[in-house]
């Protein structure tokens, strides 16, 4: 059993209910998982054991919402109300997946359910405790939405979609760069895909939070770290600002109508709002908030930016397109104005060929799954 699973012994009453009262607001609320934790673990009081545990909860439950539901349902006739429905979930995540002994699984999880439903709660997470699980589908055993694993079996094959979903439901890895900054180590190779060198002029035109502006800034380049809203480039700014990286200039600016001359950046690098369907360790509810029509309605935007971006590049400059999505119609699919030409060296990393560009798939490289594309502007 991992720390971050095992009973906190100070305060797990506490603990338990600090998850439950989370995990009410994302299930039924539609709240954000990170917004959500965050605020709950300020006011709550518990000590770092505890705030682990807490996360844990939090996070696992949210991600195997599916499963939980499919150990929970054999032992029940009629649905649960919302607030216990939340609660078997939590149970049932302890009891299958955390590794929490049963005993104070069952025992402090049933004190989170109205009086009421004690009894009714104790008896379904006892069955869940005791009785092995034959899985109806894939889909439930990993707990991933019909559509996404349709879509990843599509895209990636079924042995590599299978081995990245189940990836994806482990914590990830916490990768810090030589200035301090964490972030993940694909998200770097993006950075460093970007031929960039002292003193050249770089546009980021997506830059929140701004960690590949202050990367690419570290080699010596002159970098407009710019992105739609104030809150997200004062963002940018704290990060640019922490770590030193004055060559970083933050701004506000629209990626499809951007206020910039054409031709007046050696580099523009796009990284494009996406599904972000490569990400789904870090994002523990996005897998549950991400429906179909986004991709679509997000391919449209992306081209759009592409469009409006790719002029921005001098003669002989590069423009480089990432998304930290594993999807065709988000990437590849895309098509480049006149002009430009691919470029075919491999970049720095874990990357393989795709098309005219790169993917880096979580189950091989321990990291989120990301897309690049590289083109050059020709003279």
């Amino acid at each position: 059993m991992s720390a971050a699973a095992r009973p906190p012994s100070a305060r797990p009453q506490s603990a338990r209910m600090t998850a439950f009262r989370c995990l009410q607001r994302i299930d039924h609320e539609g709240a954000y998982a990170n917004l959500v934790l965050a605020a709950e673990l300020e006011r709550s009081g518990l000590d770092v054991r505890d705030r682990r545990f807490v996360t844990e909860l939090v996070y696992g439950t949210t991600r195997m919402r599916r499963a939980c539901d499919v150990l929970v349902d054999r032992f029940v006739s009629a649905t649960p109300s919302p607030e216990v429905r939340t609660v078997l979930r939590l149970g049932a995540y302890q009891l299958h997946f955390a590794g929490v002994p049963a005993h104070a699984a069952v025992s402090e999880t049933v004190e989170l359910a109205p009086k009421r439903a004690r009894g009714f709660v104790n008896a379904v997470l006892r069955r869940v405790s005791s009785t092995p699980i034959t899985w109806p589908s894939e889909a439930d055993r990993l707990s991933y939405p019909d559509w996404i694993v349709q879509r990843l079996e599509a895209e990636l094959g079924h042995d590599d979609a299978f081995a990245t979903m189940a990836t994806m439901n482990d914590a990830p890895p916490v990768t810090e760069r030589d200035d301090g900054y964490v972030q993940d180590l694909g998200s770097q190779w993006v950075a460093w895909a970007v031929p960039a060198s002292a003193g050249d002029s770089v546009l980021d035109v997506c830059a929140a939070p701004g960690g590949k502006a202050t990367a690419i800034a570290a080699r010596g380049a002159v970098v407009v770290a710019a992105d739609l809203q104030e809150q997200r480039v004062g963002l940018v700014a704290s990060n640019a600002a922490r770590l030193g990286a004055t060559g970083v200039l933050a701004v506000i600016a629209d990626a499809t109508t951007p206020p910039f001359a054409p031709r007046s950046f050696q580099h523009v690098l796009l990284d494009a709002p996406c599904s972000g369907l490569g990400t789904l360790r870090r994002r523990a509810d996005a897998r549950w908030r991400i429906q179909p029509g986004d991709v679509t309605q997000l391919a449209v935007l992306q081209q759009r930016m592409i469009d409006a971006c790719a002029p921005l590049v001098a003669p002989g400059g590069s423009f480089t397109y990432s998304v930290c999505t594993l999807l065709a119609a988000e990437s590849t699919a895309h098509r480049m104005p006149g002009g430009f030409e691919p470029i075919t060296e491999r970049p720095n990393g874990a990357w393989h060929e795709y098309g005219d560009g790169w993917r880096v798939l979580p189950h091989e490289a321990d990291t989120d799954g990301m897309i690049l594309l590289r083109y050059r502007r020709q003279p």
